[in-house]
Order: C-alpha cells, then structure tokens, then sequence
C-alpha cells in the first residue's frame, strides 16, 4: 500500500476542475460517512456540503431517494469514498465529476478495501484529496483557508494515530483481538497490530451460520483469546446472541461503528469511541480525556 503524493494530484486538480465564477457557495456532496465530515470540516462556509449516507446508515446497501438524485445533478462537485463502499453511487446522473477520493488516495489497497477511514494516516491522504478538489470548486482567495484548515485536520489525525497506540498497547497482547461479524477494521488492525476474526466473513458461505459454521466459529473465539465479540449495532442479532451462546464470550455493552460517523459524532469522536469500546473490553484502559482534547481542536478548525 502507498499513499499518492500532494504534489502529484495538482496536475489533476488544474486540469479537471477550472474555479467556478460568480458563484459564493458551490454545492459539494460528501457523499458517505466519514467523509461528509471531513468535507464540512475542510470547507467551512466556503461551500455548501450535503451528505447523502446518514449517520449510522450501512453504504453498502444505499437507495437514493428522487429528493438525493437531485442533489447529486446539482452538484458541482461529487466525492465518494471509492472501492465500492456506496454501489448506488457508482453511476449517477450529475454535471459534476464524480471524484472515488479514498482510490486516488490511497491506490493498490489491500483487497480493495473501502474501510480506510480506521487507519488515520489514509484519512489525512484523503484530506489533502478533498483539500485539492475542494479549491478546484472555490472562489478566489479559499483557497489558501482550505489549505490551512487541511493542516490543522492533518494534525490532529497524526496526534489521533498516536493516541490510538498508546491506548492499544495498554490491552495485553494476548487479547489484542478483534472478533466482528464481518471484516470491516483490517486497516485499524494492520496499523495497530490488533488480529481481526471477522466470523460471518471467515466461516460462513453468504453469512449463512450452519452447525458447522457454528462448531469452527466457536472454536476459533475460544482460541483467539478475545473477552468480547463486537456488534455493529444494539441489540446484536440473532446470528451474534447464538453466537455468543455457543462460545461463552460475551457481546461487549457498546457497538463499534464500523461503516461511517456514529449519531451525533464526529469521525475523531467515532473513532475514539471504537478504541474505547474495544480497549475497555479487552482489559485495557482508555484515556478519554485525551480523547475528548482531541475532538475539541477538531471542532476548532476553522
């Protein structure tokens, strides 16, 4: 994996999008998740963003609304996250182009996984993508502002990254495991060094849970040495409870967030949140304060 360079993309972002006129607030759609904040935090009040996957709404299963389509045909400026994380987005009907903004920033990634987000140092790549297709919609002087705030963004996230260790390394190594029903934290487990047992993903055909199934799951939770399984939603589902019966772990009391921003949460708030919740299950302990400094120069970009 390798992060494309700032410098290589200005050639791109010259060519595909000359600066709009007479224009005091261009319509940019961040469209999923993690991205729309990422968006609003870059742009300020130098554009309009609109989200169109909500908070706590799973990309992969979209359906836009006559309301959305619209959106998308007026905007003038369309970012998606890429690798197919929202398929209902890829082929829509707009004058804009449409930018897959996690695929130029951060190419050739493993299994073309969408989820980049939990890894901080993918997110600060794609802030500076969002940085630079951002200008290339701007008025005039933005676009110095745009910059400064990707900085600022770019800072936090490093110091996010670091906090993320340190929170890790206080969960012992034994237990440094993430058991899921599906593999969406591979970024967050090759940054950090967590080993990721997506069940549904690993030994099911079609998240089908057979006796079979049921027999190889249970046996490979016993072996990880995990003291939780982690649900992407509460209550778990059938599938997760029968799940947690069978193997004697218990579901952890908070869910991890895995296909965007949490409700009312930010994407360093929902990131916090998710090493939290899975530090604090797996015998480790959280420094939330830390956490909570963090959000706060987040939402002081500006």
């Amino acid at each position: 994996m390798r992060l494309v360079p700032l410098v290589a993309l200005l050639p791109v972002a010259a060519a595909v999008f000359a600066p709009t006129t007479g224009v005091a607030a261009p319509l940019v759609i961040g469209a999923d998740g993690v991205l729309c904040d990422l968006t609003e935090t870059l742009a300020a009040d130098q554009a309009e963003v609109q989200c169109i996957v909500k908070p706590g709404s799973d990309p992969h299963s979209l359906r836009l609304r006559p309301s959305e389509r619209q959106q998308l045909a007026e905007a003038d400026l369309v970012l998606i996250n890429g690798y197919s994380l929202t398929p209902a987005l890829d082929d829509i009907d707009t004058k804009a182009t449409v930018i897959r903004v996690g695929e130029i920033a951060v190419p050739n990634h493993p299994g073309n996984d969408p989820h980049l987000w939990h890894d901080p140092k993918q997110v600060i790549a794609i802030g500076e993508v969002v940085s630079i297709k951002l200008q290339g919609v701007a008025e005039g002087t933005a676009s110095s502002a745009i910059t400064k705030r990707q900085q600022q963004a770019s800072a936090v996230l490093k110091d996010l990254d670091g906090w993320i260790k340190a929170q890790i390394q206080t969960v012992p190594k034994d237990q440094r495991v993430l058991v899921t029903s599906h593999k969406s934290f591979a970024p967050m487990a090759r940054r950090y060094g967590i080993k990721e047992l997506p069940l549904l993903d690993e030994f099911t055909t079609g998240g089908t849970l057979r006796p079979s199934s049921l027999r190889s799951i249970t046996a490979a939770i016993k072996a990880s040495g995990s003291k939780a399984i982690f649900a992407d939603s509460l209550p778990p589902s059938k599938t997760m409870r029968r799940i947690s019966r069978s193997s004697g772990v218990p579901i952890a009391p908070k869910p991890l967030y895995s296909e965007g921003t949490a409700p009312g949460r930010s994407l360093v708030q929902t990131a916090t949140d998710n090493v939290c919740n899975f530090v604090d299950a797996q015998g480790g302990r959280c420094d939330t304060k830390a956490a909570e400094e963090l959000q706060t120069r987040w939402a002081a970009i500006s």
